[in-house]
């Protein structure tokens, strides 16, 4: 049985997730569902027949729906139909390196499909709580050594990590224009937006990663090349930040007005490693593999340097990082260690009830 940290908040409820079928969406619709939300989900196909989506089963235990939210009619008839409680938006083109290929479908899928959620919202009456997800690549990096606060300016170098400062300021002006808190009453809703740092777990197996690229090479016996070992980025486990998302959704749905805006779930501050030393964990707890330097000063530019403050999350929240680093890369690992022969499905309640205790 699911250990309920949220106290039957989510049982009964209708709880729309788009990106559903992705890394990070397939771990929030087992969690929901197995704490009795009605899930709704809304995405394109699963990447890979190796997706934890695919391998979980989730999609036969929740309402699955296929679409793409670049069409904005297609979003609002979901919506109309199913007409969910609290929605969580993380229906995204997620990669840096892939932005730089297809920068317009980017730009497209990530602020164009937020606007498109956001006004499908602001139609549907029942709607009462939204949680709209972005990233930490949000901020305008100057790679400084402190961690980027709610309260710093959006930017972005690469399309990717621009594409999401725009979707941040595009929440921002919908929730001031059409959700103001000042004006709930009238309109009934609180929107929030989240910011997570480099999330790792099992099931992902998205291209240009650190944890998908070692694995792949490992089941292959194969050496481990590392692009960027030197870069710093706040690692955690996908747990952490989805944790973090429901809470804030709990509390929003409690006390509408006073959390409507944006939220950092970063690690703990020694839970910020470079790329290598990540690498590093990963064949101790596996167990083997050889890691090579395959860095390319030719490359696509990618920040070296990236870390979240979330101060605001601990003190107004109550919520804090669980594990630390080598913590979450053993998670990790038990994981891609163990799922050609188990129960994918229950491999995934067994790691959230471990994480919650």
């Amino acid at each position: 049985m699911m250990v309920d940290i949220f106290h039957n908040f989510y049982r009964g409820k209708r709880v729309l997730v788009t990106g559903h079928t992705g890394f990070k969406g397939s771990w929030l619709s087992i969690w929901l569902h197995e704490l009795g939300a009605e899930v709704i989900g809304l995405s394109l196909d699963p990447a890979t027949e190796r997706d934890n989506f695919v391998l979980s089963g989730i999609g036969s235990k929740i309402i699955d729906l296929r679409g793409d939210i670049r069409n904005g009619e297609l979003v609002k008839r979901v919506f109309k139909d199913y007409q969910p409680e609290i929605v969580f938006h993380l229906a995204a083109q997620p990669l840096v390196r892939e932005s730089y290929d297809i920068p317009v479908e980017t730009y497209e899928t990530n602020v164009m499909g937020t606007i498109h959620v956001m006004e499908a919202i602001r139609v549907t009456e029942g709607v009462k709580v939204a949680v709209m997800i972005t990233t930490d690549k949000c901020y305008e990096n100057a790679e400084q050594l402190w961690g980027y606060r709610e309260n710093e300016p959006m930017g972005g170098y690469d399309p990717y990590s621009s594409s999401k400062g725009c979707a941040e300021i595009a929440i921002s002006s919908w929730r001031r224009s059409f959700f103001n808190p000042v004006d709930y009453g009238s309109h009934g809703k609180s929107i929030a937006s989240v910011r997570a740092g480099n999330v790792i777990g099992g099931g992902d197996w998205a291209k240009d990663r650190i944890i998908p690229d070692c694995i792949k090479a490992l089941e292959s016996d194969g050496t481990i090349e590392i692009r960027s070992p030197r870069s710093i980025r706040p690692w955690q486990h996908v747990l952490e930040p989805l944790s973090g998302y429901m809470l804030l959704a709990q509390k929003m749905w409690d006390t509408p007005v006073d959390y409507c805006e944006g939220w950092n779930f970063g690690p703990k501050l020694e839970s910020v490693a470079n790329v290598w030393d990540i690498a590093t964990f990963v064949l101790k707890y596996y167990g083997k593999g050889v890691l090579v330097d395959a860095s390319d000063p030719n490359s696509l530019h990618e920040a070296k340097l990236l870390m979240l403050d979330i101060s605001k999350a601990y003190f107004r929240l109550g919520w804090q990082p669980r594990l630390n680093i080598e913590q979450t890369v053993q998670l990790t690992v038990d994981w891609y260690k163990r799922y050609k022969n188990e129960s994918v499905y229950d491999l995934c309640i067994e790691q959230i009830n471990k994480y919650i205790s």
